[in-house]
């Protein structure tokens, strides 16, 4: 499964590899990805990190399908920090 991160189209840092950077522009700008995010997944305890990675990719997809703001992106994983 390739991994994704939340971002739009506007933040010039990657957030796998410059995450504070990129959630300062992101916050700064209004976006609060992170939290939109949170507000979307569903996720539970009882999950496994496979069903909690899935729900997450899940609920990015959706995000970005929906695009009410019409900004949000998903940023792949790059394939220099893929295990």
């Amino acid at each position: 499964m390739e991994e994704h991160m939340l971002s739009t189209i506007d933040n010039p840092w990657n957030p796998f590899t410059e995450f504070d950077e990129w959630k300062a522009y992101d916050e700064s700008h209004g976006y609060n990805s992170l939290s939109l995010l949170g507000r979307i997944v569903v996720t539970s305890n009882d999950l496994s990190q496979v069903d909690e990675s899935q729900a997450i990719e899940n609920a990015i997809e959706e995000i970005v399908e929906l695009n009410v703001s019409g900004v949000h992106i998903m940023v792949p994983k790059p394939e220099s920090l893929a295990v």
